[in-house]
């Protein structure tokens, strides 16, 4: 499996994990409703759409599922919300950044002709996020998200020695792939370090993917983790009117 392939099932199985949380029964992420995430996930075109399209079983679903459980952990009752790993997968994740990211290029926009200054031709560019880019680079961006996502994970101090161990034997089941296995277990035990996440970033749409994804795992609430997210943005040198409206497509889809 792709590290794409992973990713997805880790965001996707957000869905079924709120579900046993709650102890309710609904539909699955692919049939949730019209108009939701997870039916624009489901409809993905391109060239991200085919790399998912072989992605999926009920076996890998129910691994990831216990998978992300164990990434986003049961102490201080921390809160899963309605955040975006309970509406969909890469895909998705990919349409909130280019919306977020294509909403502050307008802001910037207005703000330069409000200001009589000429907006550079590359500042309104479409924005080249995950589910708009070929196969290699979907990967390329694949690996920055989940290097996000697992440190996000670490932000408020809560996973241990042993906690590791089985993450790290929950991960293994769901990638044949050695090479994805050891990157992964190199990733979970390295100590938290925002500098060193936030250079895995090579493109401002990258950034902001990774960004992303951390918000949608952390609660913002907590000291720690609010902390977190404000030394990777600002390794990440993210404006802050991109940093708001990242958070912001976040508030949107948790109301």
């Amino acid at each position: 499996m792709k590290t794409s392939g992973l990713l997805d099932q880790l965001l996707k199985s957000g869905q079924d994990l709120l579900q046993k949380q709650q102890g309710s029964v609904s539909r699955s992420p692919a049939t949730n409703g019209t108009g939701s995430l997870g039916d624009m996930l489901s409809g993905a075109g391109g060239p991200l759409g085919s790399i998912l399209g072989g992605v999926g079983g009920a076996g890998k679903g129910a691994l990831a599922t216990g998978a992300l459980g164990m990434l986003l952990g049961s102490r201080s009752g921390r809160r899963m919300g309605g955040k975006v790993v309970t509406y969909g997968g890469l895909a998705a994740l990919g349409m909130l950044a280019y919306k977020a990211y294509g909403n502050w290029q307008a802001q910037q926009a207005q703000q330069a002709q409000q200001g009589g200054a000429m907006q550079p031709t590359a500042a309104r560019a479409e924005p080249k996020t995950v589910d708009r880019l070929p196969p290699e680079q979907v990967e390329e961006h694949s690996r920055g998200i989940l290097k996000a996502l697992v440190a996000a994970a670490k932000a408020d101090g809560h996973v241990d020695d042993q906690e590791q161990q089985m993450i790290e034997a929950e991960l293994a089941q769901l990638t044949d792939d050695p090479e994805l296995r050891r990157w992964l277990e190199a990733e979970l035990n390295k100590p938290l370090d925002p500098v060193e996440v936030a250079a895995a970033a090579t493109t401002p749409e990258m950034a902001s993917e990774m960004y992303l994804a951390s918000v949608l795992m952390v609660d913002e609430e907590q000291y720690m983790e609010r902390a977190y997210l404000d030394e990777l943005a600002r390794q990440m040198k993210l404006d802050d009117q991109l940093k708001a409206e990242l958070e912001s497509q976040v508030r949107g889809i948790s109301a």
